[in-house]
This record gives C-alpha cells, sequence and structure tokens, in this order.
C-alpha cells in the first residue's frame, strides 16, 4: 500500500470534495450524506471528523457528527466476562444496534431525519437522555470510532485511520484491547476496506493512499 504526504487539512478538503461528488442523493437513496471516519481511539478520529465537518459546514452544509463512545452498552453487558476482555471489547462494547436504529435509520427515504446524538453515558452508566437532533436534506452526518467496518453501515464514503502495530501499541492507553484491533484487521481489513486510509503514526504528518475507484 503506497502512501503520500498530505496536510490534515488538505485531506479534509479532499474527503468533503469526494463526498459531495457521490452526488445529491446517498447510496440508501436518501437525501443525506453520511461518511465513517474508522480508527482506534489513539487515532485522532474525532479531530479529523470535526476538521471535515468544519469544510462542509463553511460550504453550506449541516453537519452533524456522532461518536461511537456515545453509544456503547451498559456496563452490565460491556463487562460480562471481565472489565478487560478484548473479545468482549470487540463484538460487545458498542451498540450496533441503536446505531443503526437512532442514527441511521432516521436517515433513510422514509425516516424522520431527526437523530440521536448519543445514548448512554459510560461514566454515570445511565441514559444520556439527549434530545434528537434534526438534519435537514442535503445535510452530511459523519460517524466516528473504532470497528465501523463490516457492520452494513449505509456509508457514502468511509476514510480508515491506520497506526502500525508498534504506533498502536505505544499510543494505547489500555493495552488490553490491542489483540481486539488485531482481530479486527484479520477479520475486517479496514486498510484494505475503506475508500481511502491515512497513516497516522506520526499525528503531525499524515499521508493517505487516495481514493479507491
Amino acid at each position: 500500500m503506497r502512501f503520500e504526504p498530505i496536510s490534515w487539512q488538505r485531506l479534509a478538503e479532499a474527503v468533503a470534495d469526494r463526498l459531495e461528488a457521490t452526488g445529491p442523493a446517498a447510496a440508501d437513496g436518501g437525501d443525506r450524506l453520511k461518511l465513517g471516519v474508522d480508527g482506534a481511539p489513539a487515532a485522532p478520529c474525532a479531530e479529523f471528523a470535526e476538521r471535515i465537518a468544519d469544510v462542509l459546514r463553511g460550504r453550506g452544509r449541516p453537519v452533524l457528527t456522532v461518536a461511537t463512545d456515545g453509544f456503547l452498552r451498559p456496563a452490565s453487558l460491556r463487562f460480562e466476562y471481565g472489565k478487560q476482555d478484548p473479545d468482549a471489547y470487540y463484538s460487545g462494547w458498542y451498540d450496533t444496534g441503536a446505531l443503526w436504529r437512532e442514527v441511521f435509520g432516521p436517515l433513510a427515504p422514509d425516516g424522520t431525519g431527526r437523530v440521536l446524538p448519543d445514548l448512554w453515558n459510560p461514566v454515570t452508566d445511565r441514559a444520556t437522555r439527549s434530545p434528537a437532533v434534526p438534519l435537514p436534506p442535503g445535510g452530511v452526518l459523519i460517524v466516528h470510532g473504532p470497528f465501523l467496518l463490516g457492520h452494513w453501515f449505509p456509508f457514502d464514503l468511509t476514510a480508515h485511520l491506520h497506526l502500525s502495530p508498534a504506533a498502536l501499541a505505544r499510543r494505547t492507553a489500555e493495552p488490553w484491547t490491542l489483540p481486539a484491533f488485531a482481530r479486527y484487521t484479520t477479520e475486517t481489513d479496514p486498510a484494505g476496506t475503506a475508500d481511502t486510509t491515512v497513516r497516522a503514526d506520526d499525528p503531525r504528518r499524515p499521508a493517505w493512499t487516495g481514493f479507491r475507484s
């Protein structure tokens, strides 16, 4: 895989250009585009998602960013096999059903257009009770977080922020999660699946693959 150096700002503009070039209608037939920014917590997914959102807003697009950390399952389910089980972290911590129901479902052609920005607060282990947020037609949803690929989420464009095993190990605050990311790489191949892959070993000097045709 060949990477070319690029700045985060130029990268955000390129992603925004490509997303808007997909057409006025989303791949699922709706009228709101959907972007997935996939990467481990050690990668700057949230920052990159917000940078893309700023570019799109500057072009007059309504944008809503959603972090998958707002859709964690309750502690009783996450920690059913202990607090440091990498397999449970990989397949049981994030409530993909709630993401489908509360985030992607409302943006389907027959949906309400009102997205729940988060559902569960892992600190208090209680529902956030956040109100649903309307995303007008022509708007863009950006979802960011780990393990986004492989769930058939209806993204129009995906970007994977890649960390080498050494960089991932060095920058991960909870090393017990590393086997989960190794499994994700083996089972999903995010670097080969995403529409573009960004190497973020050095957060000051990203590099990317360009877009796959």
